[in-house]
């Protein structure tokens, strides 16, 4: 019999992704969004397939998620507050989307464990969980260090470090088999650039010949992978007994600065935009802080499921200008 694999958030683009690899190994899957910044479109392929539920409704109505997590045998909780434009907007409703749902998912897990059921579940986080620990590369097991709490902008991080710590208790406390990941710049087709992913912005904004708009002086690094390999290692992990009560770094370690992925997009799409910069009081306001560097260490997740990347940054680049080509 094939396996209930419940997917939150799963009309965003990750989830989406996710939904299509779970089908392909034969598992039934209850997709849960309220899109709110998730789009129903996402689920085009998949959505008339006899195995997909599809349920439009919020993850913080609490009989809803006793329903769905009953019937389920896994759970993959990607449902948050996405995108460094609507957390610097809106703080409030980033706290309040990441932390509740997430609490009433445990609780409900946790009354599958009293009842002899134990659910594996996937908690998807944030690279934003490091803040600004000037590192040059990141592991899972180093500080976090957040600004000031008049800084809207930690409030992201924040919230994800509290669901780790909320999951992670219940693994300890419970033996709930739980994981962790901390997603760094996870991209490819369906992505949006409307809540300020950069990627997805550079390329159309290419694709039509307008000019790229790069933030401050272009030098921030950052690493991108595929979503298909991402969504590859969550289901990977949650399918290894070791990988339970552990957090691990999920994307690329390839790191490039904004202002030289703004030149290879335009490169790759052969575009004639041109590079204008911003600074980040006009983009946000002016209590924006920004990360300079984010890379991950990927030794854990390597080690544990033998984790590696099997598209690089051009073909990222190419699978998304597709998309986007493909969908005027």
């Amino acid at each position: 019999m094939s396996k209930i694999s419940l997917i939150t958030g799963g009309a965003g683009f990750i989830g989406s992704h996710l939904a299509e690899r779970l089908l392909a190994t034969g598992d039934r899957v209850i997709i849960v969004d309220d899109l709110s910044t998730g789009d129903a479109r996402n689920l085009n392929s998949i959505i008339h397939n006899e195995r997909v539920e599809y349920i439009e409704g919020s993850i913080d109505d609490e009989s809803l998620v006793e329903d769905v997590i009953s019937r389920a045998d896994r759970v993959y909780h990607l449902a948050a507050a996405v995108g460094v434009a609507l957390i610097a907007k809106q703080p409030i409703q980033t706290i309040e989307r990441n932390v509740y749902p997430t609490q009433l998912i445990l609780n409900q897990l946790g009354k599958c464990l009293e009842h002899g059921k134990a659910v594996p579940c996937f908690f998807a986080s944030t690279s934003e969980v490091y803040g600004k620990n000037p590192k040059e590369i990141w592991c899972e097991e180093d500080d976090l260090v957040f600004g000031a709490t008049t800084k809207p902008r930690w409030s992201y991080g924040v919230s994800k470090a509290i669901d780790e710590f909320l999951a992670l208790a219940f693994y300890k406390e419970r033996n709930l088999p739980v994981v962790v990941g901390r997603f760094f710049n996870v991209v490819g087709p369906r992505q949006t650039g409307a809540y300020g992913m950069v990627l997805p912005r550079f390329v159309q904004a290419a694709l039509e010949n307008k000019p790229l708009v790069v933030h401050d002086d272009g030098n921030q690094a950052r690493c991108f992978a595929h979503v298909g390999d991402v969504v590859e290692a969550v289901t990977t992990l949650l399918e290894t007994p070791k990988a339970f009560g552990r957090v691990f770094n999920i994307g690329s370690d390839r790191d490039i600065s904004i202002l030289e992925l703004a030149r290879k997009v335009i490169e790759r799409v052969g575009s004639s935009s041109e590079i204008h910069f911003q600074s980040y009081a006009e983009a946000y306001d002016h209590s924006f802080e920004d990360i300079r560097r984010r890379v991950p260490d990927l030794t854990r997740i390597r080690s544990t499921i033998g984790f590696q990347a099997k598209r690089d940054l051009d073909a990222i680049i190419d699978s998304v200008a597709e998309h986007l080509r493909t969908c005027k």
